[in-house]
């Protein structure tokens, strides 16, 4: 049977500050207190993770638009395919069929607005 114990945490990065989120067996799915305790530390260090993924994404896309901007400014063009194929390939090779998938992601992201 789960315990009446809770965990209370706040996760802050540079770049947010999550409210303190209370972690109980209700909101994990845990039935042990030690269940309990287990997954509120991985949901935090997962947050903090995910923030720093987030800003690297963000500093991935500032890097491109200079990239952009050079190759535009000398008259070529926004996008260059092969080296987006080296990318896909990249992430595929290194996470299977849902790496593509990301790299997609990262890649449209990081083309800007056309």
């Amino acid at each position: 049977m789960a315990s009446d114990t809770t965990v209370t945490r706040t996760v802050t990065s540079a770049t947010s500050a999550i409210p303190a989120t209370t972690v109980t067996p209700e909101n994990t799915g845990a039935r042990t207190t030690e269940a309990t305790s287990l997954i509120g530390g991985a949901r935090e260090r997962i947050d903090t993770l995910d923030d720093r993924i987030i800003g690297l994404i963000q500093e991935r896309m500032a890097i491109s638009a200079v990239i952009q901007d050079a190759r535009i400014g000398s008259g070529g063009r926004r996008v260059h395919l092969s080296r987006e194929m080296e990318i896909l390939g990249r992430y595929r090779d290194a996470l299977g069929k849902p790496g593509t998938a990301l790299a997609m992601t990262l890649l449209e992201l990081s083309r800007g607005r056309v």
